[in-house]
């Protein structure tokens, strides 16, 4: 039996070479929509697994195979872009990961799992954890080929954020600012951030305690300056 995932994020990656080898059946890996096309020119899987994936997978992919996304909210609730930066800015401490056969409306799917996921941390942090998650869910798909329900609940969407939103704004309170510096701290995501004329300052690695903050910041020079 032959299985892919597909992720784009690095420690996805590292995950698949661990765990993957301790699951029975021929396992690969795609980090892009042509490795994913050239794999399923000679293979047919039973699952394709998507962790982490940035495009839009075509319809006949999905309708072919069981295409398996993960998402980091209590689905109907929570569709749609930036649900972990969406959950902590509305004071969530907890989730659950949801693992849902895709379709072609985004979130929509009937569900396979769902298990509790802790915010606390970075979101470099998070999304590792998910992904250990994720593992533990493939795994049990594997043993158990789950039938997916159909979605129950209120529906709530959420709308990805842009960019810009990475701003620190000034009527933000310490706590507020921590949570907004590390809900974008992870590789590959606009890090918060405050302007000078000059400088555009960065924000990671932020700890809260005490209701003092402290933060590693990178001062980088704005383009229309240099």
């Amino acid at each position: 039996m032959d299985y892919i995932v597909a992720s784009t994020k690095d420690w996805n990656k590292e995950f698949f070479d661990k765990e993957s080898k301790s699951l029975v059946g021929n396992w690969y890996f795609s980090s892009t929509p042509d490795e994913l096309l050239r794999l399923l020119e000679s293979i047919a899987p039973r699952y394709i697994f998507f962790p982490h994936w940035s495009w839009i997978v075509p319809k006949e992919i999905f309708e072919k195979y069981e295409c398996v996304c993960f998402h980091m909210t209590d689905l109907p609730f929570g569709r749609g872009g930036s649900p972990l930066q969406n959950l902590i800015l509305q004071g969530y401490k907890e989730t659950v990961l949801t693992a849902l056969r895709m379709e072609e409306n985004v979130d929509t799917g009937p569900i396979y799992y769902k298990k509790p996921l802790n915010l606390n941390g970075s979101a470099y942090e998070i999304y590792k954890r998910a992904g250990r998650l994720c593992w533990k869910m493939i795994t049990d798909f594997i043993e158990e080929n789950p039938n997916p329900l159909p979605q129950n609940g209120k529906v709530t969407n959420f709308i990805r954020r842009k960019p810009n939103q990475s701003l620190i704004t000034e009527d933000l309170s310490l706590e507020e600012i921590y949570n907004h510096i590390r809900m974008l701290d992870a590789p590959g995501y606009p890090k918060a951030f405050i302007e000078t004329k000059k400088f555009r300052l960065e924000f990671e690695c932020a700890n809260y305690k005490d209701n003092e903050l402290t933060a590693k910041v990178n001062f980088v020079t704005r383009k229309h300056n240099v």
